[in-house]
């Protein structure tokens, strides 16, 4: 994944239109997670603009995922693909009830990274539309 003003990027949704939107961190910034949209030109370069800085991680993936979201209702757009980095970092989808003690694979050798329950009442859709889920590891 790429570089942006110091964040790394740690995941990224492009839509049919050019237009997507990406999670950065940077553990050195005062604000360590970033999310931002992007338009993405004809040879794959990235303009980043509106990045919406946080503190955690768990609210950067809900800013991105409600970003994702509004943009998906508001233009109707889909999703062309989805990046994921860093390489051996692998998502659980919690697809029967919301995250919490006892509902994930907890391996001593395999800890999870963060927990993110969705804000919503509802499953919203992960994994390019395939799944419906209430939150993710």
């Amino acid at each position: 994944m790429e570089t942006v003003q110091g964040y790394v990027i740690l995941k990224a949704a492009t839509f049919e239109t050019g237009h997507g939107f990406a999670l950065g961190h940077n553990p050195g910034a005062p604000s360590p997670f970033v999310t931002w949209q992007f338009t993405e030109g004809e040879n794959g370069h990235r303009d980043y603009y509106w990045g919406h800085y946080g503190t955690s991680q768990a609210w950067a993936q809900r800013d991105f995922d409600r970003r994702v979201d509004d943009y998906q209702q508001l233009y109707h757009a889909a999703v062309k693909h989805t990046e994921l980095g860093p390489e051996g970092v692998y998502r659980y989808y919690s697809t029967q009830r919301p995250v919490d003690i006892g509902t994930y694979p907890k391996p001593p050798d395999n800890q999870p990274l963060s927990i993110v329950n969705y804000d919503d009442d509802r499953r919203r859709p992960v994994a390019d539309g395939r799944l419906m889920a209430w939150g993710e590891l």
